[in-house]
């Protein structure tokens, strides 16, 4: 992966320390961490605007970890996931409570797949660069039976709903739910699943990569470049929880995936226009708002604006334009954010950097 931040002028040093800074602010910085441990084995990523800890930031904290190669944190996150939040029994055997409190009493009792796919990937990863030990620690057995619940749960459990939709290979917001959410799909994972998962499904994972890649194009505004928060199978945006607009805090993650998707499996005219019109919108918006997919501003401000701001610089993986360094050097003087909210901005912030710097790493 190519480092933009040096193509444009930024010391490779600069890029390192800026790395290392980011992530020791995330898990050990006294006033601005959202890592916590809960005893000496297990450990949390706590949501610090809604005071919870969620498979979403679970699996970011694992994904974080592995690439940093610190196996201490990775399997604390883990040991804490597997006996707080997986479900041993019931419909949602096999997958994860997608919300418990900091001391680990589930909110919730269902799942969201953004947090399996993520930790089935950061596993893999942490199988492949530090090897299986004894269970739960086997990486790898772990990540393939994530996999193995997440495509056959209605086969496996009586009652149990896949996570992908087996007509359409697209996941789905919420097992029980027959639409989707953009920000979920992640082909490059896919793709990589269609590696490693277990054989039978390998042909599924690589269905499911190509679906995805042309449900990102068909669920990105042509002129905006904007994709929603929730969407129809088709594409279409999805209205949910009494919000007024589309566009807003998921959604952000998108041009973050295409980003990665291209640094990994290579650029796609369809990603590059996405991003060109997503950029050339988004320039000179700030402070940003809540938007419709076609550019209607809504009155009310972005919760997260550093999200906003970093994952479309990440896009800049996908293009290379006029746009591209200013983007670039956009993210490269926009700080972590600080206080309540910090916990979502920050992760897709750690996220962004290591893309940019071409340092978010397939292992092997």
């Amino acid at each position: 992966m190519e480092n933009l931040f040096v193509k444009y002028g930024i010391p490779a040093e600069d890029v390192q320390k800026k790395i290392r800074e980011t992530f020791d602010t995330i898990f050990f910085s006294d006033t601005e961490k959202f890592y916590f441990d809960l005893d000496a084995d297990s450990g949390f990523m706590m949501d610090t605007g809604n005071t919870d800890a969620r498979t979403e930031g679970m699996s970011y904290g694992m994904m974080m970890a592995v690439q940093m190669d610190r196996q201490d944190i990775f399997d604390k996150l883990w040991m804490f996931s597997k006996r707080y939040m997986w479900h041993d029994s019931g419909i949602y055997e096999g997958y994860f409570a997608w919300s418990v409190n900091p001391q680990g009493k589930r909110n919730a009792q269902g799942p969201a797949p953004d947090g399996e796919e993520y930790y089935a990937m950061a596993l893999f990863f942490a199988s492949n660069r530090w090897g299986d030990k004894e269970a739960p620690f086997d990486y790898s057995v772990q990540a393939r039976d994530i996999l193995r619940h997440c495509v056959h749960q209605h086969e496996l459990v009586e009652g149990g709903r896949a996570m992908w939709a087996p007509e359409n290979k697209l996941i789905r917001f919420v097992p029980e739910a027959d639409f989707s959410d953009p920000s979920y799909h992640l082909p490059h994972f896919y793709s990589l699943f269609a590696r490693w998962a277990d054989e039978e499904d390998r042909a599924f994972w690589q269905q499911a990569a190509d679906a995805s890649r042309e449900y990102l194009r068909i669920s990105c505004h042509p002129v905006t470049g904007m994709a929603a928060e929730y969407a129809e199978y088709d594409g279409t945006p999805r209205l949910m929880f009494r919000k007024p607009y589309e566009f807003y805090s998921d959604a952000y993650r998108v041009a973050m995936n295409i980003g990665l998707d291209s640094a990994w499996f290579g650029k796609r005219e369809d990603y590059a226009n996405i991003i060109d019109h997503l950029q050339q919108f988004l320039w000179g918006r700030e402070p940003y708002k809540c938007y419709m997919l076609d550019g209607r501003e809504i009155d009310e401000a972005a919760m997260h604006p550093v999200a906003l701001t970093v994952t479309t610089a990440a896009g800049s993986l996908a293009t290379d334009n006029e746009r591209t360094e200013r983007w670039v050097k956009l993210f490269w003087n926009t700080p972590l954010r600080t206080g309540g909210r910090r916990y979502y901005d920050n992760c897709l912030y750690f996220f962004s950097l290591l893309m940019l710097a071409g340092e978010y790493r397939i292992f092997e």
